[in-house]
């Protein structure tokens, strides 16, 4: 079949794009999907708006999604500005009463109404929230109350957003949440996103990181696992291969899907529309784990789903 003139190779690829994508967008459509959003797609403009534009377009396409931020660094400059030395311990903050208030004011006040305004401007309907909001997440001291008042998931009341997502909206939810006294904590963004997750029985966990997902050697990114079982990435983090900061993110994981999610996908957030490749093509680009083992199930495959032709899980 011969190419028209009048239509560019550009155009063809647009609709052959849009084709492949079919299949994701029927299959997805009116489920609800929880994305992690931090890291390098929060600190650059383009890939802010790169974000932006993919959650605006899932939720045009009947996907429910459900976002879930936090904003380490805009911490750190806020309490640089108040001369307020941030502490870390095991690679945590440790938060006391005067860094609580700048964490809630970043959160809940700069961050979470950024990503709101974003979303808007694209034409999506965003409603920010934090944890604290209807009780949607009741955080209790992490540690024993070893860094202060860092939190970690008690409960989660997914009630709060069965009308949203209903009606269309896309909540944007600050990972702070207060304990059964009223006392708000910071919680680790990836914790709440996944306790979130299986509170509302998701389709998919996604955190975009800054990381193109599990590799098996931290230096080499050709060494990336793009399709992992449960029980393949406790044996990962058994063995030593994966460590250091991604050993939360992937035990964040593997407790959504033991609660129930679909799918959970680790994603290189620095890769402009990270969230569609991940979702809406055969291949996707970082980390799929599942839970539990799938017909021909090879770790450096490029085709990856099950189901389907490729990466939606």
């Amino acid at each position: 079949m011969s190419q028209d003139p009048l239509i560019s190779a550009e155009d063809s690829l647009r609709v052959s794009v849009l084709s492949e994508a079919l299949p994701y967008i029927q299959r997805f459509a009116g489920r609800r999907v929880v994305v992690k959003y931090g890291g390098a797609a929060m600190a650059h403009k383009s890939l802010q708006e790169a974000v932006f534009r993919d959650l605006a377009l899932l939720a045009c396409v009947g996907v429910r999604p459900v976002v879930v931020h936090g904003g380490g660094p805009e911490i750190n400059e806020w309490l640089t500005r108040l001369a307020i030395k941030p502490t870390f311990r095991d690679g945590l903050r440790v938060t006391d009463a005067d860094t609580m208030d700048v964490v809630e004011m970043v959160l809940v006040g700069r961050v979470n109404k950024q990503i709101v305004n974003g979303l808007n401007r694209l034409g999506g309907r965003a409603v920010g929230l934090s944890g604290s909001d209807g009780r949607l997440v009741e955080a209790r001291a992490w540690g024993g109350g070893s860094h202060g008042l860092v939190g970690d998931v008690a409960a989660v009341n997914p009630a709060v957003l069965a009308p949203l997502l209903d009606a269309g909206y896309i909540p944007v939810i600050s990972s702070v949440a207060a304990n059964a006294e009223g006392q708000a904590h910071n919680i680790n963004a990836d914790t709440v996103a996944g306790e979130l997750a299986a509170a509302l029985q998701a389709e998919k966990l996604i955190l975009l990181t800054d990381t193109p997902g599990i590799l098996t050697d931290r230096d080499d990114p050709s060494s990336l696992l793009r399709h992992l079982t449960l029980a393949q990435a406790r044996e990962l983090i058994a063995n030593g291969v994966v460590a250091g900061g991604m050993t939360p993110k992937t035990e964040c994981c593997i407790r959504a899907l033991a609660q129930g999610v679909g799918a959970a996908h680790i994603v290189d957030g620095r890769v402009p529309h990270a969230l569609l490749l991940e979702v809406f093509t055969d291949a996707g680009i970082g980390t799929m784990v599942v839970g539990r083992c799938q017909p021909d199930t090879v770790a450096a495959s490029p085709v990856r789903r099950s189901g389907l032709p490729g990466h939606g899980g």
